[in-house]
């Protein structure tokens, strides 16, 4: 799988100043050509930071954080992390209850567990 240097400003940087989702304004904005996006929000005022990860077609996880420091922390341990999940998925996504979607459930619990 592609590393480090696949990453790059999700949609050439447009994102960032606009209000995220979760209400706090895009700091960090960059997604990965295999279907990953990693968003992060804040705003000072409440000392708010919101990380979002994406693995398209299989997680949206949002996490909260009440320090830039904590939020830049887990940006960089998550980076490497969503690539190694991607590449434990089927590429074709979720089929029912199939054996491969089974065992993709166990690695998406397993990264949640460790991103909480």
């Amino acid at each position: 799988m592609s590393d480090e240097r696949s990453w790059r400003l999700a949609e050439g940087g447009s994102t960032l100043g606009l209000e995220g989702a979760e209400g706090g304004t895009i700091v960090r904005d960059e997604e990965h050509p295999a279907g990953l996006r990693l968003t992060l929000e804040e705003d000072a005022s409440r000392s708010f930071h919101a990380l979002t990860c994406t693995v398209s077609g299989w997680l949206v996880h949002r996490r909260y954080f009440d320090s830039d420091a904590k939020a830049v922390e887990a940006w960089e341990e998550m980076k490497p992390a969503l690539v190694e999940l991607v590449v434990q998925l089927p590429a074709e996504g979720a089929k029912g209850m199939d054996p491969a979607t089974r065992a993709a459930g166990a690695k998406l619990g397993a990264f949640l567990a460790r991103f909480p």
